[in-house]
């Protein structure tokens, strides 16, 4: 298995965090990408790459609004240029970094759009202009300056082959998974630890593949799950309040509760959506993490001992996850108590499941 640690966008603290998770023996590194609250992602992953040699570095996740396809594309080449290769682009469509310019996440066409220009840019491949979606009101086209030649489409031209950076989209709805399965180099689920959410997301990418003719046994599946490893399960339960309401959410972001539920999480998804505050995005004291019980955590959330964490991810690994960005677990935090389980976890599950 492929553990990435997930931390908040350091441009400072970046290069030792960086190090200390190769250290422990994390696969990867995602970091955060939302500019109101914290620095730079491409900042941040670039310092991670001076102080690590093998961590695989990651956005988790960026958006397809806040950056013009070029610009994204452009950002993680360079952080994979300097870190010789180990950049991941992870993107969604955007939460916190939206909501924080007055914006929901990015439609479904322009997100599916975007995409494909990232694919296209970071294959060496061109966008026509009439693609790039800058409106004549914020730049009239470059004929307007009658120029003796000008590019005629929009590539990026310093790239080398083997800059081909993988594209993972965080998917939790059935079209977000669909466009997924359609152009990504990985799905990552965004649907909790529950095992029956993850074999539906997995169903609904492999039913979108073979519609789009693509194989749907060559997909590769990723998740994010929110955990917490530790012997004092009460101390658990409260470490991942926070977390589990901020994945929960994007299960219920629009109103709708997605994917297979029972009724009393149901109940849950639903209160958190009217609760949600995202002046108290991720805060354990945030006023959504009242409405989550310690039985829905249990469900959505892997929270336990190391032997219980080992059989959640291993049921997970068994459907055919090989990839888990873990939240939870940062290094940014000033509670010796996350602090304590994050040690855990390196020493009890890291060391014995991951590559």
């Amino acid at each position: 298995m492929k553990f990435w640690i997930m931390t908040l966008s350091s441009p400072r603290g970046s290069a030792d965090i960086a190090a200390r998770a190769e250290q422990a023996g994390w696969y990867g590194m995602m970091v955060v990408d939302s500019q109101n609250l914290s620095g730079d992602s491409y900042v941040s992953l670039t310092m991670a790459a001076t102080g690590s040699s093998t961590l695989r570095l990651g956005t988790g996740v960026t958006n397809s609004v806040t950056r013009h396809a070029a610009v994204t594309a452009a950002a993680i080449a360079s952080v994979n240029r300097v870190s010789n290769g180990r950049a991941v682009l992870g993107i969604g469509r955007g939460d916190s970094a939206l909501a924080h310019l007055g914006r929901s996440p990015a439609t479904l066409k322009s997100f599916e759009r975007y995409v494909r220009h990232l694919k296209a840019y970071l294959s060496g491949d061109v966008v026509a202009f009439d693609e790039c979606g800058i409106s004549s009101d914020v730049a009239p086209p470059v004929d307007e300056l009658e120029l003796a030649d000008a590019p005629r489409e929009s590539g990026i031209n310093w790239l080398r082959p083997d800059d081909r950076v993988p594209i993972e989209v965080a998917s939790t709805g059935p079209k977000v998974i669909s466009i997924a399965a359609r152009h990504a180099d990985r799905i990552m689920l965004t649907v909790g630890a529950n095992k029956e959410r993850v074999r539906w997301g997995m169903e609904t990418a492999r039913q979108a593949a073979q519609s789009a003719a693509r194989d749907p046994d060559r997909l590769k599946f990723g998740a994010y799950v929110n955990l917490i490893c530790s012997k004092d399960k009460e101390a658990a339960l409260k470490l991942a309040r926070g977390g589990t309401s901020l994945f929960a959410r994007f299960s219920v972001m629009h109103g709708d509760v997605i994917g297979p539920t029972n009724d009393k999480s149901r109940d849950v998804l639903n209160e958190i959506h009217e609760r949600y505050n995202m002046n108290e995005h991720g805060r354990a004291d945030g006023s959504q993490t009242k409405a989550v019980t310690d039985e829905f955590i249990d469900e959505f959330s892997i929270v336990g001992d190391p032997d219980h964490c080992i059989e959640r991810l291993q049921a997970l690994h068994d459907l055919g996850i090989n990839t888990f960005v873990i939240n939870g677990l940062g290094y940014d935090t000033r509670s010796p108590e996350a602090k304590e389980a994050a040690s855990l976890f390196e020493r009890e599950v890291l060391a014995p499941l991951g590559d």
